[in-house]
């Protein structure tokens, strides 16, 4: 049996050919999920958080494969806000609140998620397991593109979604800011590094 990979199954979500924004409607999906704040680079708390999460994320794979139902683990994603949004485009990372998530295929339930993160916890003794959570994300019409380079390099392309794009289609942006990260920062150069941007928005106007 293949194992499940959604990078394959929603290649629209997460493999996007478009390198300027466009709409695209996101179905429900669901995820494990864990928030924190703070700056990516530098928090320690995001860093536990990461770690928390694919100890998880693998204990669900090897459990899964053993009952017949095998996936690669889902590529790192993030939520990101803050109380000042321009802290975004102008890359005031100290500000940003994060909810880092790894989506998980619909055979994958709740109580299989607690049981996993009982599982991970007792095996590897990281704290921020307990703050993991099963989360389920619908977030329908969204801008999305995909950014070729360094993650401090999304300003401009964010910019033009808030300054630019939005207003021009007659949109107002709604939920989360959101990421997908494709490739592995500790093995990627910064300019072949691949990320799908994704905003929720909605009509301006009834």
């Amino acid at each position: 049996m293949t194992a499940y990979d959604v990078k394959r199954e929603l290649k629209d979500l997460y493999a996007p050919k478009n390198t300027s924004w466009a709409l695209i409607d996101v179905p429900e999906q669901q995820f494990l999920a864990i928030d924190g704040k703070g700056n990516p680079n530098t928090a320690d708390e995001y860093a536990r958080a990461v770690e928390a999460l694919y100890a998880v994320a693998y204990t669900i794979k090897f459990a899964g494969k053993r009952a017949g139902n095998d996936l690669v683990v889902a590529p790192l994603e993030g939520l990101w806000w803050s109380d000042d949004m321009d802290s975004f485009t102008v890359g005031a990372k100290d500000s940003w609140q994060w909810t880092m998530l790894i989506s998980q295929p619909s055979w994958v339930t709740a109580e299989d998620v607690k049981q996993a993160q009982d599982a991970a916890l007792a095996k590897k003794k990281l704290p921020a397991i307990a703050n993991i959570r099963h989360l389920n994300l619908h977030e329908g019409t969204c801008a999305q593109v995909m950014h070729f380079g360094s993650y401090d390099d999304e300003a401009p392309t964010l910019a033009a979604l808030h300054n630019e794009y939005v207003a021009a289609n007659g949109l107002r942006m709604t939920g989360l800011h959101h990421e997908i990260y494709l490739g592995d920062p500790r093995r990627t150069e910064p300019a072949k590094l691949r990320t799908v941007l994704r905003q929720p928005v909605r009509p301006a106007t009834p």
